[in-house]
């Protein structure tokens, strides 16, 4: 029997094609004391994770923005979805990217808002090859610790787009559908099928395995796991009781993750377009989208197949309508709203929509125990835009909450208000701090956010 006491954190569960990574363990340390909170409050034995989710088209500020600064503050018809996360947020107001500025480029604010988020740096405006804006944090941060990991960074997106010619206003389309920027001209383009991402998360080095594992499965209608399974009875077997249980739960979350693409993929296939009413329809597969990538993301964090990744719940310029909860018109269109109450109204709707997809997922992260505390403790994830009102396309006073406690390195639970125009670089440089990946500089950064420690 292999000896799985005092695991190394990389253990796999491995089979043909396969190669599923693990929860944290306490057979993983070498004992429970281990994971006791340091003095700086930071949990040393356990890894720290950071995202960035991205929702497009601005907000409708006034009900985005608390009144109130501090411990007390009030939470508006946006932020409401996220009530029972309030004491693990940092809603931060006044934070700019002025980057995503024309500074003498003229329109084609979309594509700036997304090319700038993660860059802080201006975009060449060109709807050619010779695409060029900067490298992205997320970048910066997998180029020193994502070979701790099976993947360095992910980037998953709702919305599948062009990667060339133009989009806004004289602007490449690869700026619009991509947040990582691996070098100042080469975005990491990504991936928006969720089989795809499955495979990428639980298959191993072998393309040739990986191919033939996919056949047999559909095929003979196999679970990933029944590749695996000898090799998870085993681990089992030596595991104490809690351990035990906690591999349970994680292979069944796979399984769950599992059988949710196969119901969709299934779906598509059976059911054609328009068979169904479109609020249905349309609010049916895009929640499911939406929340299937979250569950991804949470199983990618919990089993340390990576550390860090981006997420596109829709892109800048997105005319998504959202019928489903009852706009018929395009995001982008009414986000142009005029001052029209009923307009504003609307995106308020569209907005609290998204936020309650990201109460979600905090809500999953939450649910997983480690350490002391749960996984998001161990987390730092950026939710936000490049636009803060989508009428006047300004991109300060930035709509933008960062949630968890990056190891016990962030104080959460209040409304912080900081410098008007601060660059939202200098919160990015705080967080590379945390990730053990510092920087000196990034984009149109001037010094660290320390306030949110």
């Amino acid at each position: 029997m292999k000896e799985f006491r005092n695991m190394n954190r990389r253990t796999f569960l491995r089979g043909l094609g396969t190669a599923v990574g693990l929860p944290m363990l306490e057979a993983m340390v070498p004992s429970v004391g281990a994971l006791a909170s340091v003095a700086d409050g930071a949990n040393k034995a356990l890894p720290r994770r950071m995202a960035f989710v991205y929702v497009p088209n601005g907000k409708n500020m006034p009900d985005w923005t608390p009144v109130a600064t501090g411990r007390n503050y009030d939470m508006p018809l946006i932020l409401e979805p996220l009530k029972a996360h309030r004491q693990d947020l940092v809603v931060i107001t006044g934070l700019a990217h002025d980057k995503a500025n024309p500074n003498g480029d003229g329109a084609g604010d979309h594509a700036r808002a997304s090319a700038t988020f993660l860059t802080g740096c201006q975009a060449r405006k060109t709807a050619g090859a010779d695409i060029k804006v900067g490298v992205s944090v997320d970048q910066i941060a997998a180029a020193v610790v994502g070979d701790q990991t099976k993947l360095p960074s992910l980037e998953i997106s709702c919305d599948r787009g062009p990667q060339a010619g133009s989009c806004d206003s004289g602007y490449s389309c690869a700026y619009q559908f991509n947040l990582s920027w691996k070098s100042e001209n080469m975005p990491l383009n990504p991936e928006v099928d969720p089989r795809q991402i499955f495979e990428r998360l639980f298959g191993n080095e072998s393309v040739q395995e990986s191919v033939e594992s996919r056949t047999r499965r559909h095929l003979y209608q196999k679970s990933i796991l029944d590749f695996v399974l000898a090799d998870a009875q085993e681990l089992k077997a030596s595991l104490g009781s809690t351990d035990q249980r906690k591999l349970d739960e994680y292979l069944t979350a796979v399984r769950e993750i599992e059988q949710r693409i196969e119901r969709s993929e299934r779906f598509n296939i059976q059911v054609p377009r328009g068979a169904m009413p479109p609020e249905m329809e349309e609010g049916a597969s895009y929640e499911d989208h939406i929340r299937l990538m979250y569950d991804m993301l949470v199983l990618a964090f919990q089993s340390d197949v990576t550390r860090i990744s981006t997420f596109i719940m829709a892109h800048d310029g997105s005319n998504r309508p959202y019928p489903f909860i009852g706009v018929s018109d395009g995001h982008h269109d009414i986000s142009h709203h005029r001052n029209d109450a009923e307009k504003k109204r609307l995106i308020a709707q569209i907005n609290r929509f998204h936020t309650s997809q990201f109460a979600y997922f905090l809500s999953r992260l939450k649910a997983i125990p480690e350490g002391d505390g749960n996984l998001l403790d161990n987390c730092m994830i950026v939710y936000g835009c490049g636009i803060s009102d989508g009428n006047a396309h300004s991109h300060h006073n930035l709509p933008v909450l960062v949630a968890g406690r990056g190891g016990g390195t962030i104080t959460p639970g209040r409304h912080l208000r900081v410098a008007d125009r601060t660059p939202m670089t200098n919160l990015y440089l705080s967080m590379l701090d945390r990730m053990g990946a510092s920087a000196d500089r990034i984009g149109d950064s001037t010094g660290k956010l320390e306030e949110i420690a």
